[in-house]
């Protein structure tokens, strides 16, 4: 794929004669051609529109109501620019055909297909009945969809190649590369939801570094399969990884949008037998809360559905928090434990503070928020030194990097959180919770 070639792709045009765009936040030109707008048009594809991307962060941070739709957008927008400069990379080029360059295209727009209302705390749970977000989208792609009809017709794309970059099947250097574009340490979804996430929250912390000098340091890594930068690059990826922490710290894992997100999971654990997970999965997202609200009513988990999405916001308190750094001994007991065994540690603990309390507490009036035995992926990405023509792992030659990867990045970020409802908050001390955690493996 030379130069040329890319350069006549009618997105690549689009994006540098700035005709046939459309514009979403940040004062970002998508180009927007027929064939795109084939896509975006679909059914499949317009049901992002209705699905937030940061789902119960909004109740924290109320800015942040925007959309998987926007968020695709943005990705497949990064993805143009990422072949803007790599088409001028001879060791891509070789790599990579035009016919793959416009299979990320495709693939950055689809990424996240598969995702249905409040996809992560489900999936964190990792239930046997619930599928990866990724292979659901595999029926949007296979099956006789406008979508898969799409594809073929207007694109000339298999649709399988498609769900190849989303879901690995195939292992050529190529579509690894591919992969490392889409998913990877420095890769056209990160670049996206730091910045939009930040923007739409109303904090700083994930646009404060330089994505066009990352996007101009981007090269091949030494074996040809994933993406490296040049040593120009490595101020902007150190402020990457740094951005990615304070987001996670201050917005992902800030402790109330911890505890809304944990009211949610209790609750979706509990109700999942009395809801149709096939049409909640296909729902708009306000559908989902509708059929959770129905589900929970007259049972232990309507007063926490209804403080999540009720007249009146109830969200619970934080009474205790531990970290991994901090407080190992406890991190330890609840951390990194499959989901059912979290439940039946949270029923055993506030048993045994109901016993220290002068009224008993009531079903579901303690949760448990811990990390998920999935952690983060490791940020480890090659420096170029073009002088030398040597390739050094970034955390070799960062104080940054190597400070965040010393420990594992999900061990100062995901803390293990005690909450209460809101009338009991003011009942429990941190001793109480002390001497009942020492109990609960009695």
């Amino acid at each position: 794929m030379s130069s040329l070639t890319i350069g006549q792709l009618p997105e690549i045009t689009a994006s540098q004669s700035g005709r046939g765009i459309i514009r979403i936040p940040c004062e970002q030109d998508v180009p927007f051609t027929d064939r795109v707008r084939a896509i975006v048009d679909t059914p499949q594809f317009q049901r992002l529109q209705y699905i937030s991307q940061l789902g119960l962060v909004s109740r924290v941070y109320p800015g942040a109501t925007h959309t998987r739709f926007e968020h695709a957008l943005g990705v497949y927008h990064n993805a143009v620019r990422y072949l803007r400069h790599l088409s001028r990379n001879s060791r891509f080029t070789e790599l990579c055909t035009t016919r793959d360059a416009e299979l990320l295209l495709v693939s950055s727009l689809l990424h996240d297909l598969g995702h249905w209302p409040f996809c992560h705390p489900i999936e964190d749970m990792a239930l046997a009945e619930i599928p990866d977000h990724e292979e659901f989208a595999r029926s949007f792609l296979l099956e006789e969809t406008e979508l898969n009809r799409v594809l073929k017709e207007v694109w000339n794309i298999d649709p399988a190649d498609v769900l190849d970059i989303l879901v690995a099947r195939k292992s050529s250097p190529t579509r690894k590369l591919l992969r490392s574009i889409l998913s990877g340490p420095i890769d056209i979804d990160k670049l996206d939801y730091l910045d939009r996430d930040s923007l739409h929250a109303g904090v700083p912390y994930g646009r404060n570094f330089d994505r066009n000098r990352l996007i101009n340091s981007l090269t091949v890594n030494e074996h040809g399969d994933g993406l490296a930068i040049t040593s120009k690059g490595k101020t902007a990826a150190e402020l990457m990884v740094f951005a990615r922490y304070v987001m996670f710290s201050e917005v992902y894992w800030h402790h109330a949008v911890r505890s809304s997100t944990t009211m949610f999971a209790r609750c979706f654990y509990e109700l999942r037998e009395r809801i149709d997970l096939q049409a909640f999965f296909r729902q708009r997202e306000s559908e989902s809360v509708d059929q959770m609200r129905t589900a929970a009513r007259d049972t232990d988990c309507e007063p926490l559905i209804e403080g999540l999405f009720g007249t009146r916001r109830q969200i619970y308190k934080r009474i205790a928090e531990y970290s991994a750094v901090d407080h190992s001994p406890i991190f330890e007991k609840l951390a990194y434990r499959p989901y059912q065994e979290l439940v039946q540690r949270m029923d055993r603990l506030q048993s045994l503070l109901s016993e220290q309390l002068a009224t008993p507490m009531e079903p579901l009036q303690l949760l448990i928020d811990a990390p998920p035995p999935r952690r983060e992926v490791e940020f480890k990405i090659d420096v170029l030194f073009t002088k030398e023509q040597r390739y050094r792992p970034l955390a070799s030659v960062s104080p940054v990097v190597e400070a965040l990867a010393h420990r594992q990045f999900d061990d100062y970020v995901k803390k293990v959180r005690l909450f209460v409802a809101p009338e009991r908050a003011g009942q429990i001390t941190e001793a109480m919770v002390l001497k009942a955690i020492e109990r609960l493996d009695d």
